[in-house]
């Protein structure tokens, strides 16, 4: 049995590039970048008008005029025009490019509007006022998305401003979530007494949904050559096998022994935490990787959230994100020599402190209490008390915090 850390340095050892691919830019969102974006013009790409008012040349107001004659109205989009004197004004909208022979921008706030006439009703006005300048954002050939970028609504917006129809990103690699078990049925059967409904698989899948990829389904059941010949065709097929369930101890627990004559090296088997106590974990000759989870709900739930993906975004070449820590809202007791992974409801005191608060369960077959938490608070497994007031590292499943 080998400690949590040692499990993910391994898993971590196993990172892989599927590649790239060139995608529609509008269906990019959450995929991450495998290029540089560059601007194909300046932007802002002219002197871009921040306030609806007027636009004046500021030396009418160093030379004592404060009535101004609105020579036309130009809306953003217009072609701009230039005035004749410093007397006149152009009437012009947020987003309209300001005329050449213009320096600054008065808002109608500031203004008193009659008869074609604008009269300024401040002193407060300073030349250059109101205008987004030409190239103040980026220059012509700037980057303004990077190799290696998580697609966020921010970057869809920068890269349709620079006219990227199709965005290469990195390419997903290809999962299928398998369950196992002659207990478990389909989520529209109804069960026996000694039967429950299929979650673990529609659970994973969800979770990998939330990080853009789209994963298969496949159960096997406790049939020793059926599970054998399955194996073998989803390892042809897929480059990550999710298992959950089966690999405990059990007499009906084949998927090991048939990952072995399918020439998947175990890299580890067991692991000294709860829930999730026996995880395994494989590598295929050809490269494809065995993640084979607990069946307990929340033993899979917690090695996805701890080991699947900090290995999927790792593999997509994103940054590593700073360890998350929250304050222990209680004292914890925990006397088992392993690691605890422990359910906990988050929430912000009044000095902006994030807080935990332990939820109580029935072990790692609870998996009630997930719908009504936030994140799994890893315990130290060298300690057996856990002090209110503490900080530990957290791993969130709740997006709210």
């Amino acid at each position: 049995m080998i400690t949590v850390e040692e499990a993910e340095k391994i898993i971590l050892e196993q990172v892989t590039d599927y590649g790239a691919e060139i995608i529609p830019f509008e269906q990019a969102l959450g995929r991450v970048l495998a290029e540089n974006i560059k601007a194909d013009r300046d932007l802002p790409p002219f002197d871009r008008v921040t306030m609806d008012g007027i636009a004046i040349n500021y030396n009418a107001i160093e030379n004592g005029i404060s009535t101004f004659r609105v020579k036309l109205t130009k809306a953003a989009g217009d072609e701009p025009v230039d005035i004749d004197e410093h007397a006149e004004c152009v009437e012009i909208m947020t987003g309209a490019m300001l005329p050449p022979s213009t320096d600054t921008v008065i808002k109608y706030e500031d203004l008193e509007m009659r008869a074609g006439l604008a009269t300024l009703v401040t002193n407060d006005i300073k030349r250059g006022q109101n205008i987004h300048y030409k190239g103040n954002d980026k220059r012509q050939d700037d980057i303004v998305a990077s190799i290696g970028q998580l697609i966020t609504p921010g970057i869809i917006s920068m890269v349709a401003s620079v006219g990227e129809t199709e965005l290469r990103v990195k390419k997903m690699p290809r999962v299928v979530i398998l369950s196992s078990g002659d207990e478990l049925i389909e989520v529209n059967q109804t069960p026996s007494q000694y039967q429950i409904r299929r979650s673990n698989n529609y659970t994973v899948k969800a979770v990998l949904k939330q990080h853009n990829l789209d994963a298969e389904m496949l159960h096997l059941p406790d049939d020793e050559a059926i599970i054998k010949k399955q194996l073998k065709t989803c390892i042809e097929k897929y480059d990550v096998l999710l298992l959950s369930g089966g690999v405990s101890m059990g007499k009906f627990d084949y998927i090991p022994k048939a990952l072995d004559e399918l020439n998947v090296t175990k890299l580890f088997h067991k692991v000294q935490q709860r829930p999730g106590k026996p995880f395994w974990f494989g590598k295929h000759e050809k490269g494809n990787l065995v993640f084979a989870l607990p069946g307990n709900p929340v033993a899979t739930f917690m090695c996805i959230y701890r080991y699947f993906l900090p290995w999927l975004n790792a593999s997509l070449g994103l940054e590593e994100k700073p360890v998350m820590r929250a304050v222990l809202n209680n004292r914890v007791s925990f006397i088992h020599p392993l690691k605890y992974f422990m359910q906990v409801k988050l929430h912000y005191n009044e000095y902006c402190q994030l807080m935990a608060t332990p939820v109580e369960g029935n072990g790692s077959g609870d998996f009630a209490n997930l719908a009504d938490t936030d994140a799994f608070m890893e315990l130290p497994l060298e300690r057996n008390e856990f002090k209110r007031g503490e900080a530990f590292k957290i791993w969130k499943f709740n997006h709210r915090f």
